[in-house]
């Protein structure tokens, strides 16, 4: 209990993910501000608890930080973490696809530099309470943002068994989803879900035993499928790229990184949508309005190092991609 009532600090509980790869990615696109004698402006899309956002502000000393996050524990402590660097940042309870409501409230019109970090935040997998992990026994939130929105428990007791085969077979890409969709039904029955605990009970009444030999824990695909719907994650994620390469300045960089098939599909989608020429088919010239807006900084995906990983294990699972503006924006 003394661990609970002495936290460690932030810096301590939270590694970020492929920290320098990132901000490497990101300088030229301050640089390129720079040069036009202009400030540089970052946003981290998913601030967390503070460990990128932190790295770039110490490393470039006239760099202004917007934050974004739609949970306010986390902005509470990365404001604690980034408290020596007030006059350099802005951090604002949003979710990330307000990329453009908050830019247009701060009165900012173009940034240089966009970080999303996807998934479950450090915090959010530590804090027991919050329910996003299967390991422990909690009550059955999810919710990335407490202070609104249904929780994991309203999913699972209210949602028709039709609905949930849907959401776990699509966003968990679990192959079992029919027997799972089915258990909760009849469980919730007799007494409706309230605890993490109780639904890794009942999946694992179900799940084969030597499916969860090669596929890791078996409640793992259900969770991540319910973490998704209650956030609403690939909606968010689908609106907020195209926002976050719309605000982006001539030379300016996006980064994303992404922890499952799901999300990754989504950001190549629309890095590859924005990064190749619209000229019509059998059309004889590429006119101006036809060249790409962007080009691509990654080759494919980027994966951890086993450096990386050994520092940081949450890192295992993590998809980098990244483009940079090569063509002016269009201004209305």
């Amino acid at each position: 209990m003394d661990e609970q009532s002495t936290p460690k600090p932030t810096s301590e509980r939270h590694v970020p993910v492929l920290k320098d790869r990132c901000i490497n990615l990101l300088a030229p696109g301050f640089e390129a501000a720079r040069s036009r004698g202009e400030t540089p402006i970052a946003i981290d899309a998913t601030l967390g608890m503070g460990g990128h956002s932190e790295a770039m502000l110490q490393r470039f000393p006239d760099l202004h930080l917007v934050g974004i996050d739609r949970d306010e524990e986390a902005l509470a402590l990365a404001g604690e973490r980034l408290a020596p660097f007030a006059a350099r940042t802005d951090l604002v309870h949003a979710v990330y696809d307000e990329i453009e409501d908050v830019l247009e409230d701060l009165g900012i019109p173009a940034v240089h530099g966009i970080l999303m970090d996807l998934g479950v935040s450090s915090l959010q997998l530590d804090e027991r309470e919050r329910g996003f992990a299967y390991s422990y026994d909690a009550p059955l939130d999810m919710r990335m943002d407490t202070s609104r929105g249904q929780t994991a428990a309203d999913v699972v007791n209210n949602y028709s068994e039709e609905d949930l085969v849907r959401i776990i077979r699509a966003w968990g890409e679990e192959k079992f989803a029919g027997r799972i969709a089915n258990r909760i039904v009849s469980a919730r029955a007799a007494k409706p879900f309230t605890t993490t605990g109780e639904l890794v009970e009942q999946i694992r009444g179900v799940v084969p035993a030597a499916a969860a030999k090669s596929g890791g824990h078996p409640a793992k695909r259900t969770f991540q499928a319910l973490r998704i719907e209650v956030n609403e994650e690939l909606d968010v994620l689908e609106r907020a790229v195209p926002a976050a390469l719309s605000a982006t300045a001539m030379g300016g960089r996006v980064v994303v990184m992404s922890y499952h098939s799901l999300e990754d599909k989504i950001v190549k989608s629309v890095f590859q949508s924005r990064s190749k020429s619209s000229v019509p088919l059998g059309f004889p010239v590429e006119l101006e309005e036809h060249k790409p807006e962007f080009k691509t900084l990654t080759k494919g995906t980027e994966v951890p190092t086993p450096e990386e990983i050994a520092e940081n294990p949450r890192a295992a699972s993590a998809r980098l991609r990244a483009v940079e503006r090569i063509k002016a924006r269009r201004t209305a």
